[in-house]
């Protein structure tokens, strides 16, 4: 299992965002536990810049999202900022602005990317969540978007994204009431993809993105662009993305590595290529 308690984070937003990688694994880490992890418009950009960071670096396969301090992943958006950066609908606007651009960098990822869920996960921590490939969380996680109860209107994307994972009624139900469930409801109605207990989540978490970044590249790429093209309206489907990536695949040193492997009974060494 790759081993990142002795690589050197990298900080962002004064801390409150820590990034690092090992063996192909890179980690983002919601670093304000004081606040549950609360995010302002720093930790959004500073989130953005991490992402970025991840994407460009050739040697990361696979990013995992976690909180830090053991009681939320992301509890939502920093309300003591709201005052000053959405009273009204015009400087909404703005932080929807500088914060959807952020969001934007998770949502068209090109690796595969793990939300790692421990403790609260709600509001814009949700959206977060959503966004990733893959959910899994600890037995003590909460789930819920207090949208109704703070009096303010959550996202199109937002919307969009827990109304394809849990369909429209579920998602009625949760926005009307501003509820929480807990992790075997949030599993029972496909919000997560699974549930581990609380002092086993780290341990398997890592073991999965392991497993992903020693498949090969390209099979991952080509399986996250055409899920992502599925999940579209079939007249905005881009299929020759679809078929440029699987001919990237069959004619990639990696496929001819896959193949040698096989018929030799060793485990491959993928490159990317």
């Amino acid at each position: 299992m790759p081993d990142i308690s002795n690589t050197t984070e990298t900080p962002y937003a004064d801390g409150k965002i820590l990034k690092h990688a090992a063996d192909g694994v890179g980690v983002i880490a919601f670093n304000n536990p004081d606040k549950h992890n609360a995010m302002s418009l720093e930790m959004w950009e500073g989130f953005g810049e991490a992402l970025a960071s991840l994407r460009d670096d050739d040697t990361v396969r696979v990013v995992i999202l976690r909180g830090t301090g053991g009681k939320a992943f992301v509890s939502g958006a920093d309300i003591s900022q709201f005052e000053k950066t959405r009273h009204n609908a015009a400087a909404s606007e703005e932080y929807a602005r500088r914060s959807e651009a952020q969001r934007a960098l998770l949502a068209n990822f090109p690796k595969p990317t793990i939300a790692c869920i421990q403790g609260f996960c709600l509001g814009g921590g949700m959206q977060v969540a959503m966004l990733t490939d893959i959910r899994i969380a600890a037995h003590s996680s909460q789930f819920g978007i207090p949208a109704a109860r703070l009096g303010i209107a959550y996202g199109y994307d937002g919307l969009r994204h827990l109304v394809s994972l849990v369909g429209p009624s579920w998602a009625r139900l949760l926005m009307y009431t501003g509820m929480r469930i807990d992790s075997a409801e949030a599993l029972r109605i496909g919000l997560i993809e699974r549930v581990i207990p609380d002092d086993q989540l780290w341990g398997e978490t890592m073991a999965i993105a392991e497993t992903i970044s020693q498949n090969a590249p390209l099979a991952i790429k080509a399986a996250k662009i055409t899920i992502a093209q599925v999940l579209k309206d079939e007249s905005q489907r881009d299929m020759d993305a679809i078929k440029a990536i699987g001919n990237a695949c069959m004619d990639s040193a990696d496929f001819r590595e896959g193949r040698q492997a096989f018929m030799e009974k060793r485990k491959p060494q993928f490159q990317g290529r």
